[in-house]
């Protein structure tokens, strides 16, 4: 199978760095060191090679180092599908995210092209337990690793729910005002449902029983929503139907930003929410490695994993099968951990670094002797 890895990273008054280099060889990464160091701002800059906002959802000027706050810039070089690619996102003070792909401008959804990048952060643990919305990311996060285009979608159908939003508030009543926008929702939104539904078939397709457990997924549709949310014309009816509805709300209730990620731990037939912390924990690695198997099929190569802090809380035996699952599949995956011990079951099989803070400045540097 061929490879996704990056072979190098700079960054530059990115976050706690004011200049970081790393020479990457395609194996596994460890980044280790104190809490605070600056070890999530690396996986933070790898997520930003991606399209979207990144894993912390930060606005481009809060990425800049303070209090120079001059922009900052991420650099990397990209070996993808036999291919080497060098790709570039930064954002000059107070200005917009740009990128460039080999030296051309490019749309951010072109990252999505070229490579895959797959994250689990600590923010995400909570996942079963809150609202909606962070469950609808995460699976819009696993239907564009499919599907780059599925962003465009999204923010096609969100863009026309805006002005519809507007129109309800203002209470206009004139059914032509809604058509147009109605019609852009219900393809758009058609869309949308059915790059969820295949993400979801596709994770079902690779899941198995192992050291991480089966989770059963489904998508929950709002209530009052279209028969058939995956037509476009029955997505625009129910739009069109519940008007007034929507107008005593002051918004769209119907559609697919109403949708929820519902989930069971599989061999118990217990809803998410229910299970223990250790076991919510470790459906979700299971769905990110489900991901990553999966495309290794449909992209042609793994795709690049970013797990914060993933083995604090798993047990010896659950960590070492994770170490056994990354190197069988062949990622590059970067993983961060207070101390390199952590990652001991790795051994040569992956390289590590270490991140040091002193005066609110972060340095990384390669360990070959670190007992991992």
């Amino acid at each position: 199978m061929s490879r996704l890895y990056l072979s190098s990273l700079r960054l530059r008054q990115f976050r706690s760095y004011r200049r970081a280099e790393m020479g990457l060889d395609g194996r596994p990464v460890v980044i280790f060191g104190a809490n605070g160091a600056g070890k999530t701002n690396i996986l933070e800059a790898i997520s930003l090679l991606s399209p979207g906002r990144g894993l912390r959802r930060a606005k481009a000027g809060e990425m800049a180092r303070r209090p120079e706050a001059l922009g900052w810039k991420v650099a990397a070089g990209l070996v993808s599908l036999g291919q080497v690619h060098e790709v570039e996102t930064w954002a000059e003070a107070e200005g917009a995210r740009q990128t460039r792909i080999d030296g051309k401008a490019a749309a951010q959804v072109a990252l999505g092209r070229i490579g895959r990048i797959l994250w689990l952060v600590p923010a995400m643990d909570r996942l079963w337990l809150e609202g909606a919305e962070g469950r609808r990311r995460f699976l819009d996060r696993i239907a564009m690793s499919f599907e780059p285009g599925h962003a465009e979608a999204v923010l096609a159908y969100e863009k026309a729910m805006r002005e519809r939003n507007r129109l309800l508030r203002d209470q206009v009543r004139d059914g032509h005002w809604y058509e147009a926008l109605e019609r852009q929702m219900g393809a758009a939104g058609a869309r949308v449902f059915a790059h969820r539904r295949a993400a979801l078939a596709r994770l079902a397709a690779v899941q198995a029983e192992g050291a991480f457990p089966v989770a059963d997924l489904a998508l929950v549709e709002a209530e009052g929503g279209a028969e058939d949310p995956g037509d476009a014309e029955a997505l625009r009816a129910a739009l069109a139907r519940n008007r007034a509805r929507d107008m005593a709300a002051g918004r769209t209730l119907t559609g697919p930003h109403r949708a929820d990620l519902a989930a069971s731990y599989a061999a118990k037939a217990m809803p998410a929410r229910d299970c223990s912390t250790g076991e919510q924990k470790a459906l979700l690695i299971s769905l990110i490695l489900a991901n990553a198997e999966a495309l290794a099929a449909d992209f042609g190569a793994p795709p690049i994993l970013l797990l914060d802090e993933v083995a604090a809380h798993l047990d010896a035996a659950r960590r070492a099968a994770l170490y056994e699952r990354i190197c069988a599949l062949g990622a590059q995956a970067f993983m961060t951990g207070t101390g390199a011990e952590l990652f001991a079951g790795l051994g040569e099989r992956a390289q590590a670094f270490e991140v040091v803070e002193s005066g609110g400045l972060s340095q990384v540097i390669e360990r070959r002797e670190h007992g991992a």
